[in-house]
């Protein structure tokens, strides 16, 4: 098993509070980042922990994947993630924090490749292309919804 770790950081110029009400707004993911999602449904929630079955978009394609969130209340989530036909599971965090600037947010995914093939090519593949493409339908999507 192949791993990879993705990792950024960003500033929005809006409140924590604002953003972290859009990044915790798991069933209108579809509605507000409609590249990175094509539904997400909370099939379980106790408390602040979360199980998801979503439909996540990536490389041009739509995969199944299931989530098990923790919201952590005005900081962001964590999640551990599977998708069984894409051939990886990870765990994310997405961590918020305060600036005078705005808010900071703080992304990891330590990702999982289970597919041999998939492991010749990740690094290049997924290392490099899922974190502009994270940043382009997230993160400057967030940014226009929120700096307006």
């Amino acid at each position: 098993m192949k791993q990879i770790r993705l990792k950024g950081s960003w500033v929005i110029k809006a409140p924590l509070k604002r953003v972290f009400n859009i990044i915790t707004d798991f069933e209108n993911m579809p509605r507000n980042f409609p590249a990175v999602a094509e539904s997400m449904h909370i099939v379980n929630c106790q408390g602040n922990n979360l199980k998801i079955d979503a439909r996540v978009k990536s490389f041009g394609r739509t995969f199944p994947v299931k989530m098990k969130t923790k919201i952590i209340p005005e900081k962001g989530f964590i999640s551990d993630n599977e998708s069984l036909k894409f051939g990886t599971s990870g765990h994310e965090e997405l961590m918020l924090e305060e600036t005078p600037k705005g808010t900071i947010i703080n992304y990891v995914y330590q990702v999982n490749i289970h597919k041999p093939l998939l492991g010749i090519i990740a690094k290049p593949f997924i290392g490099w292309f899922a974190m502009r493409f994270w940043k382009r339908t997230f993160i400057d999507k967030l940014k226009e919804t929120l700096e307006k």
